[in-house]
């Protein structure tokens, strides 16, 4: 299936099927569709404030921009995976940014390992600028995932200035009932003596229904398939009790999906954040039987009118 292999390959790559199948026209960095309207599609790299090297890439519609969609990607994955979007995206008017994460990627640093949240934080900020600085008076939207939920939730509790929404796709929010307190402790104190120490890892065919899906994943070099660090891991726990902390200061509109069998963050976490943000423009839509990647799921048509319903009402 063509959207299948939009929604799981690197950008790279479905540029030049796309070419092979005569739908583009492609330059270096650069490529127009002959079909609905022309998509551009650049990439590159940006020095964050921590002096690493993280690359980004952008798939641009015709102007005028209806609007941008910065995609915060979650943990081992890429932003490559996320073309689909702009597939679907794009030829509506909305321009797509995403960037890969600290140690994810084509970004520097080690995999799945920060010195501190902040960093990925910071990171955000730098390229969120960027945007801003290149599209102008379009307003600009947040679409996270996972891990990237909680990147997305705590910039907005103090750095939300210019975002006109947010879209959380599955969000990191809370830690599942199944975690033994103990089992933090440990984290937390291996985070401080053995901070690159291995501890865990996602289990792939929690990430859809669709076997393709699982398979494609698995096969992609760009994610990152070993174990999450101790540090890292220590950095999400703190992270998500900030975020439960200050939830009601996340004021601004935003849509949670979020599928009912999902079983890499505890599906709670969408309901949650859904009742403690002082929002008063916020939705939440559940999706009986579906994984992880709600974007990636069957019935992923569904999932992106969704998303489109509701820009229509804040773009």
């Amino acid at each position: 299936m063509v959207m299948q292999s939009l929604l799981t390959s690197p950008a790279t790559a479905w540029v030049k099927r796309q070419a092979a199948a005569g739908r583009y026209q492609c330059f270096p960095d650069h490529c127009t569709s002959s079909e609905h309207k022309a998509m551009n599609h650049s990439e590159g790299y940006f020095i964050n404030h921590h002096k690493h090297r993280i690359f980004y890439q952008a798939w641009l519609p015709e102007p005028p921009v209806k609007a941008v969609l910065l995609v915060i990607h979650g943990l081992g994955e890429h932003c490559g995976r996320y073309a689909g979007l702009a597939d679907y995206f794009v030829p509506l008017g909305y321009a797509v940014y995403g960037f890969d994460h600290i140690g994810h990627g084509r970004s520097d640093g080690e995999r799945q390992y920060v010195e501190s949240f902040q960093a990925l934080i910071d990171t955000l900020g730098g390229f969120f600028e960027i945007v801003l600085n290149r599209e102008g008076d379009a307003p600009l939207f947040l679409l996270s995932h996972s891990m990237g939920g909680l990147v997305a939730a705590q910039y907005l509790l103090g750095q939300g200035a210019g975002v006109a929404g947010a879209i959380f796709s599955a969000p990191l929010i809370k830690v599942s009932a199944v975690v033994h307190p103990g089992i933090i402790g440990l984290v937390n104190g291996l985070s401080v003596i053995a901070p690159k120490f291995r501890l865990w890892q996602i289990d792939c065919n929690g990430i859809s229904r669709d076997p393709a899906v699982i398979e494609a994943y698995k096969k992609d070099r760009l994610v990152y398939h070993g174990k999450c660090t101790a540090r890292m891991s220590a950095a999400l726990l703190k992270a998500m009790l900030r975020v439960q902390a200050q939830a009601h200061s996340i004021t601004l509109p935003f849509i949670v999906l979020q599928g009912s069998a999902d079983r890499i963050v505890d599906p709670g976490g969408a309901a949650w954040l859904y009742e403690k943000a002082g929002s008063k423009h916020k939705t939440l839509k559940i999706y009986p039987g579906l994984y992880h990647e709600v974007f990636n799921e069957p019935e992923r048509g569904v999932v992106l009118k969704n998303v489109r319903d509701w820009l229509g009402r804040y773009a």
